[in-house]
């Protein structure tokens, strides 16, 4: 479970940076100055990163039993500016705090 969390910071925060590149510098220089160049380099490598973050957010949640709305949540966090390294750091306390709940206790398999 630790390093499936700590894969998913380490791409909620590359995602989170590029997302704010493509938005704050990309998408000024494309309608305003008419340069499209950024807006075309970075947001392909936002929009394969993203499928990469979807998969780390995938594997932490069925590793830590997320429910599938919670995993949606999450997987949404990477398409705002910004909210992603919000993100982060909740998931991080929740997947601490499951890590640190104690296990429930369950009947043996009888057969």
């Amino acid at each position: 479970m630790g390093a499936a969390l700590t894969r998913y910071r380490v791409i909620a925060y590359v995602v989170g940076v590029v997302l704010i590149a493509l938005v704050v510098i990309g998408m000024p220089l494309k309608y305003i100055w008419a340069e499209p160049i950024v807006v075309e380099t970075v947001g392909t490598a936002h929009g394969f990163l993203y499928m990469v973050y979807l998969v780390a957010v995938f594997d932490l949640g069925r590793r830590v039993n997320w429910p599938l709305s919670r995993m949606i949540l999450v997987m949404l966090a990477g398409t705002v500016p910004f909210v992603s390294f919000y993100a982060e750091r909740v998931v991080a306390r929740w997947v601490r705090a499951s890590a640190q709940a104690p296990a429930p206790d369950r009947e043996p398999v009888r057969g």
